[in-house]
């Protein structure tokens, strides 16, 4: 499986000549779901749902779908019958070609003050991948590659380790970095390198790996 790491939290696989995109939001490239034979979306947040971008997506091809919880597809059903379709934790379905497993229910808490959102983590090709959207969810199964949120104003630094402890991939890809500086990925990394117990890796807007 190809992993395209492109802005923010967005990623994409490519498997047997198909695509899937997960959260092109509105930090990721203006074509970041362009091209995609499916699309995942863990949740509302701009950063991770833009909702032109989708509807480009699905216009430029009829044959694309998405996956995504309630409050994303009540904002698409109605203009694309058919293809948007609702998950929530615990549901599988194949989308593309892979095989995803829904785990996780609630955006992690940025402020107590704050009502919390729906959120969902996708485990995808049964642990090759694990993105978590916006929550240090556990999916309680073996995972290969963690798309780990390094740097998000609900975060920080010991309760990203000690998330990468507990779900314990074989290596970890930085994402949700958008807001991350030059001068502090250093620090980053270093602190993650030495305290993750998992390979930690990071790939450049457009750079691309196998998993």
């Amino acid at each position: 499986m190809k992993l395209t790491k492109m802005s923010h939290a967005c990623v994409r696989l490519e498997k047997d000549g198909r695509t899937l995109v997960v959260d092109p939001g509105g930090f990721s490239e203006t074509d970041a779901a362009l091209g995609a034979d499916a699309i995942l979306i863990t949740h509302e947040h701009p950063d991770h749902f833009d909702e032109s971008r989708l509807r480009t997506a699905l216009d430029a091809d009829p044959a694309v779908e998405i996956w995504t919880l309630k409050s994303v597809a009540d904002q698409l059903t109605a203009a694309f019958p058919g293809r948007v379709h609702t998950v929530g934790h615990g549901d599988a379905f194949t989308a593309a070609g892979f095989d995803v497993q829904v785990h996780g229910e609630l955006h992690a808490v940025i402020h107590p003050d704050l009502p919390r959102i729906t959120n969902v983590g996708y485990l995808i090709d049964d642990g090759r991948v694990f993105h978590p959207g916006d929550a240090l969810t556990v999916p309680g199964r073996p995972v290969g590659t963690l798309m780990l949120p390094v740097m998000a104003p609900w975060n920080k630094l010991s309760e990203v380790v000690e998330y990468v402890r507990e779900v314990a991939p074989e290596r970890t890809y930085d994402v949700h970095d958008a807001l991350l500086t030059d001068l502090a990925r250093p620090v980053y990394d270093r602190q993650l390198d030495a305290l993750a117990d998992a390979e930690h890796l990071r790939l450049a807007p457009g750079a691309s790996a196998e998993v």
